[in-house]
């Protein structure tokens, strides 16, 4: 998806554009303009809430974790860990991997500890241009982790084409099992995404949502709840994509 349809899609865009319109619209059509406005607020406002966020996300947790023993025992040949994000980062000599992303190697490091499996990393070049992201996962791994990184995949711009081209290189080296290593809430479309390309993948999720609890807190908006919703809007608006898109 280009990064401005994006933008335009999830929040809190169309919701800041419902709200103008219809305070525009309340010039002329007073009660409807006014009550268009109050409601894109409101939805707003319930979205950035960590309730109703932490509740999104973990309707889309449905691969359970790994035990170490589960790990050891999957019918797996190799491990690929999906990329995220990266971020500018002076201090370690340029741009690394983001917060998202290092959550996402450092299990695939317990991971490989555990199994001793070769490691893929996805990861292309962001849209708005800079590192390739896989790159910097591999210094990540080898230098920081002191893990081995078999393959880098650095072509990819989507899950989808993180799972066509990894799918790809694994199959010239004979390998159609995976381990596959994403956040939880991103797991099932990745996981769609990899069968799809051809491959046998054992989900090896990290990064779960903690339960809702209703509090006090629970119900004041914030800014990190606001971005837990957008993934989760983000996840479910991909997954009907792949499903009908990329039937």
């Amino acid at each position: 998806m280009a990064p401005w349809l994006k933008s335009a899609m999830l929040p809190p865009t169309p919701f800041l554009v419902m709200a103008a319109v219809g305070l525009l619209l309340a010039r002329q059509r007073r009660d409807w303009g006014w009550w268009s406005a109050v409601a894109a607020v409101a939805a707003l406002a319930l979205l950035a809430t960590p309730l109703l966020s932490a509740t999104l996300l973990r309707r889309l947790e449905t691969s359970p974790p790994l035990s170490a023993e589960q790990l050891r025992a999957a019918p797996a040949e190799a491990i690929a860990i999906l990329s995220a994000d990266a971020a500018t980062a002076p201090e370690y000599g340029g741009d690394s991997v983001g917060a998202l992303t290092l959550v996402r190697l450092r299990y695939g490091a317990r991971v490989q500890l555990a199994t001793g499996l070769p490691l893929l990393v996805s990861g292309g070049t962001l849209p708005a241009g800079g590192i390739r992201i896989a790159a910097a996962m591999r210094s990540v791994l080898e230098d920081e982790f002191h893990v081995p990184v078999a393959w880098i995949e650095d072509r990819s711009q989507d899950t989808w084409e993180n799972a066509r081209f990894s799918a790809a290189i694994l199959e010239r080296q004979g390998i159609r099992r995976v381990l596959l290593v994403t956040h939880a809430w991103h797991m099932t479309r990745a996981r769609a995404a990899f069968e799809r390309a051809g491959l046998e993948v054992v989900a090896a999720p990290t990064g779960f949502t903690g339960p809702p609890t209703l509090t006090l807190d629970s119900l004041i908006p914030s800014a990190p709840a606001l971005a837990a919703s957008y993934f989760a809007i983000y996840e479910t608006l991909g997954g009907v994509y792949y499903r009908f898109a990329k039937s």
